[in-house]
């Protein structure tokens, strides 16, 4: 063990000082001659804020001395809050008043000194603190626009970029030659060379160009690059996956499927169909077959696709457009179950009995021939309307055995899913339409119907049988976990549930089941507040994730789950194809399933960071896209639903799913924040979560991709 990490350890085993010369003693012995590394050990762990000294001159573990280090939260009116390291999730944050930020920025590593309140304000009870010191600064760069200031003398000008994040409540100085071609109004991003301080500005170079700071296609291409969303593919990359794309499909020993009715279901507009589905009717059951484009055949282990589709972790989707994590060459081509050409498949085939319980479960190396092309839209048509549908005729070939089956499957797998307590969380999901210049010109909410149901459920059960064949046989695997939520988390659930009226009974159980959170979820859909319980629930429970260890996953009440059905656009899914082709193949034993243990380790270490990235990309994206288009809507009023309350205001959502803030300083009266209902309140007039409002839409800003509103 390092000489750091001795000390550290050693003086956080208990609340004691030492003189150094006393702790030199224990950890290095009398008898020792390692002053210089010790010394230089002792101001490391200082520089980190893990050893504090006294006024005595004695060291003593930060956690025992008074003061706490952990992470600076910004406000953009100056003050801030500080999350101590390892907070637990009783303890409060830390509330820093403007005066006591020691010019801290957001996100950075800093030392506090706990201090008397002087007020409480709207900050609640937190405690408070001052920064007596900055261990480390987290942001290293930042975007913002290029402004110029000429001064009313004839100085030099001063080139200066103004942060998008109103958290960073400074502008960054730039030197001329450090401009890189930028001209005044453009987005850019700037790397800080020298950070805020009560004697210097802020001073950066800019690192990236993105285009006028107001245009839907800076802003748009801003987020990517922050986001470090790669939108091109290595030369090398492109052409391996065109050479692939050329190569013949033979039958090569495969399970050949060609003749069987299997066919794909997917949205209108996509383009990467990665699963196909069968259905037979046996004596005891059925057998689904789930039939998933076989990527890992083209991308092989180690090679150049592979080491890039790993970097990128998932496909990102945002209104009209893909950033896919392989070549269309393959995605949209020699990889996609496209309608009658052949194609290799991994096959799981899931023998069920008639309760929809899993019996048996073999795993397939295939070819398929995909007899139709199946639509969400276009088959609901046809469920509901049979013969009067228009879309009849594309689909009458299944429409007779195959299609009836498959819904009777259904039904059965739902009320199995039912009755294990899954949670069934609805959140909103839209669709933003856009012209031909990718401008926004509709905002819609995405209706789910019965064939989007039946895939989801359909591919649920080849996930779970997939876990369980690779458990079963004591192999790898990348688990897809959902840890079991944190109790207090919980308990604060509890309480809001039951202030909304609801029997919450269930919930006191020592062992929280996903059984209990389903009951308290269906009372609040038959009272009309589902759409507001869904909400708090989702930021009661834990994130879902991957890992190599089996866990089970509490949201879908599985023993065993992972991702199997998407290998186009998630690479746990082509990580685990890789695994199954080892065990069927019989590739993997006793002296190598270590290797790909550690494969599994790695590839759900990466693939949960990547998911997380996409996700914020796709959620700024769409805030994007939505303020753009919320634009042609100032000064309009409309009605909505509150669906967030803090002690700064609360969130509307409008039935176009856009959402804004209405400020507490447009509210008249002093209002005071109850964070265990989620309301505010001054006595009179109450707002709390999933009232309805009237807004008007007073401003839209497209860089801070922010909505304000005010009650009418």
């Amino acid at each position: 063990m390092e000489l750091t990490e001795r000390i550290k350890e050693y003086l956080n085993q208990e609340d004691t000082s030492y003189k150094p010369y006393e702790l030199y003693s224990i950890i290095c012995g009398d008898e020792t001659n390692e002053y210089d590394a010790f010394y230089k050990a002792l101001a490391k762990l200082e520089e980190a804020g893990e050893i504090v000294y006294t006024k005595k001159g004695k060291v003593i573990a930060t956690r025992f001395s008074g003061f706490v280090r952990g992470t600076f939260r910004a406000s953009a009116r100056g003050f801030g809050f500080v999350t101590p390291d390892g907070k637990a999730v009783k303890e409060r944050d830390i509330f820093i008043p403007r005066d006591n930020t020691f010019d801290a920025i957001d996100g950075d590593i800093v030392l506090v000194n706990l201090t008397p309140q002087k007020y409480r304000g709207s900050q609640g009870q937190s405690d408070e603190g001052k920064v007596i010191k900055i261990i480390s600064h987290t942001a290293k760069t930042l975007t913002g626009t290029l402004l110029l200031s000429r001064g009313k003398k004839k100085t030099r000008p001063v080139f200066y970029v103004v942060p998008d994040n109103k958290k960073f409540n400074f502008d960054v100085l730039i030197n001329r030659e450090d401009l890189s071609d930028a001209d005044i109004g453009d987005k850019v991003e700037v790397e800080i060379l020298r950070y805020p301080s009560v004697k210097y500005a802020c001073r950066g170079k800019i690192t990236a160009v993105f285009g006028e700071s107001d245009s839907l296609l800076a802003n748009y291409n801003a987020v990517l690059h922050s986001h470090n969303i790669k939108t091109l593919f290595p030369k090398d990359v492109l052409e391996s996956a065109d050479k692939l794309s050329e190569s013949e499909i033979l039958p090569d020993g495969r399970l050949d499927l060609r003749d069987k009715t299997i066919f794909t279901i997917d949205g209108k507009d996509a383009k990467d169909l990665d699963d196909a589905i069968s259905v037979e009717r046996t004596d005891d059951g059925y057998i689904l077959g789930v039939h998933i484009a076989d990527v890992s055949h083209y991308v092989t282990e180690d090679s150049a696709l592979d080491e890039e589709a790993f970097v990128r972790g998932t496909s990102v989707y945002f209104a009209d457009k893909v950033v896919p994590m392989l070549p269309k060459a393959l995605s949209n081509g020699i990889c996609s179950l496209n309608a009658g050409v052949d194609r290799y498949t991994l096959s799981a085939f899931v023998s069920l009995d008639k309760n929809g319980e899993i019996t048996d479960v073999d795993v397939k190396e295939s070819i398929i021939n995909s007899k139709v092309r199946g639509v969400y839209s276009e088959l609901n048509d046809v469920i509901e309307k049979e013969k009067q549908s228009e879309y009849y005729d594309k689909y009458k070939h299944i429409t007779s055995d195959t299609l009836p089956l498959m819904l009777e499957l259904y039904r059965i797998l739902d009320k199995k899913s039912a009755k294990r307590g899954a949670l069934d969380i609805e959140t909103t999901e839209a669709k933003i339409i856009v012209n031909e210049y990718n401008e926004p010109t509709d905002i819609i909410k995405i209706e789910r119907g019965i064939t989007e149901m039946l895939i989801e459920q359909f591919m649920l059960c080849a996930n779970e049988g997939v876990a369980n064949w690779l458990s079963w046989r004591d192999m790898p695997c990348v688990y897809r976990i959902h840890e079991n939520p944190d109790p207090e988390k919980i308990k604060a659930f509890d309480m809001f549930a039951y202030n909304l009226g609801l029997n919450t009974s269930v919930l006191h159980t020592k062992t929280l089941h996903p059984t209990a959170l389903r009951k308290v979820l269906t009372e609040a859909k038959e009272k009309g507040l589902d759409g507001v319980l869904s909400k708090i629930l989702l930021r009661s429970l834990m994130k879902a994730r991957y890992s190599s260890g089996c866990q089970a996953h509490f949201g879908l009440a599985i023993d065993k789950y992972c991702h199997f059905t998407s290998p186009i656009r998630r690479y746990p899914d082509l990580a685990t194809h890789r695994i199954i082709k080892k065990v069927l193949k019989g590739e993997i034993d006793s002296r190598n399933v270590g290797r790909y243990t550690a494969f599994a380790t790695k590839a759900a270490i990466n693939s949960s960071e990547n998911e997380i990235k996409a996700q914020m990309a796709e959620r700024d994206i769409e805030d994007l896209y939505k303020s753009v288009y919320m634009l042609n809507f100032i000064g309009q009023t409309f009605k909505g639903i509150i669906t967030s309350v803090t002690s700064f205001g609360f969130f509307v959502e409008l039935d176009n799913t856009c959402e804004g803030l209405v400020p507490i300083s447009s509210l008249n009266g002093y209002y005071d924040f109850d964070e265990r209902s989620y309301s505010l309140s001054n006595g009179v007039d109450k707002f709390t979560l999933g009232m309805e409002v009237e807004v008007l839409i007073e401003n839209v800003d497209i860089i801070t991709r922010k909505t304000d509103m005010r009650l009418v």
